[in-house]
């Protein structure tokens, strides 16, 4: 990565540049069945169409706060870095009605109505699948993301000294969560490409967001993120282990070794 990198979008530009091809995002619902292997440069489009979205047609503005009610997926991944690339501070699980914007899933809509702004919901089906039906007061994220462009340009600078986070009531910079992350990629045995970390920590706190993305993103790693890992058996979590080359995974996570 490179040193001169100071907000998340960065760490993503500079991997996009150096290596697009390979894994960054494998993500398992142990719920669902679902598997999903997003490379850099596919991840990375999913970033640009989502940031395309916040700033176009949400309306988003470098300084709004977006409350997001999501669990660790994929889908929130992508959206963590693209109100990165826009500058919107993130609020993992915050109150709607103290936001700008709010970013659901099915199982916190009622609690996202409070919001008085822009709603939009995600199904978190596989393979990235819409409501059957939008959910009233919502716009649908799957159907709304894929006709976004491939290419994304803010209309302002991002400051990489502004809030950019708030998690367990802790907030932090852009700048400080790049060197967060990079502090916490060494003690997560993270040391470049190649190196793949399990984890199956949730969002909801900041070791869950740096082992789940950050850390592997500003490592040059990837990592193998995990929902309902609880419900996989350990023999079949030792083979996901081998199967997929990982060579360390979060603690809290089992079978940790870091």
């Amino acid at each position: 990565m490179n040193a001169s990198d100071r907000t998340p979008a960065d760490l993503l530009r500079s991997a996009l540049t150096t290596d697009p091809a390979r894994p960054l995002v494998t993500f398992y619902d142990d719920a669902t069945g679902e598997r999903v292997e997003l490379s850099v440069a596919t991840f990375a489009n999913w970033v640009s169409k989502t940031a395309n979205l916040l700033q176009g047609d949400l309306g988003a503005a470098p300084g709004d706060r977006l409350a997001l009610l999501l669990p660790a997926h994929w889908q929130t991944a992508v959206w963590l870095l693209a109100c990165s690339s826009v500058g919107v501070h993130v609020d993992i699980g915050g109150d709607p009605a103290g936001a700008d914007l709010v970013v659901t899933g099915p199982g916190t809509l009622d609690a996202a109505r409070a919001c008085r702004g822009e709603r939009l919901a995600l199904a978190l089906r596989p393979l990235g699948g819409r409501f059957p039906s939008p959910p009233d007061g919502f716009a649908d994220y799957a159907v709304e993301v894929p006709g976004q462009g491939d290419r994304f340009a803010p209309y302002e600078p991002v400051d990489p000294d502004a809030p950019a986070l708030t998690v367990g009531g802790t907030e932090l910079t852009a700048a400080r969560i790049v060197e967060r992350a990079r502090a916490d990629a060494a003690g997560l045995g993270l040391s470049g490409p190649g190196t793949r970390l399990l984890s199956g920590r949730p969002y909801d706190s900041w070791d869950g967001l740096s082992a789940g993305l950050y850390a592997p993103l500003a490592a040059g790693a990837s990592v193998v993120l995990c929902r309902h890992l609880d419900r996989l058996p350990a023999e079949e979590l030792a083979r996901r282990i081998e199967s997929e080359r990982v060579t360390g995974t979060a603690d809290g996570t089992p079978g940790g070794t870091a």
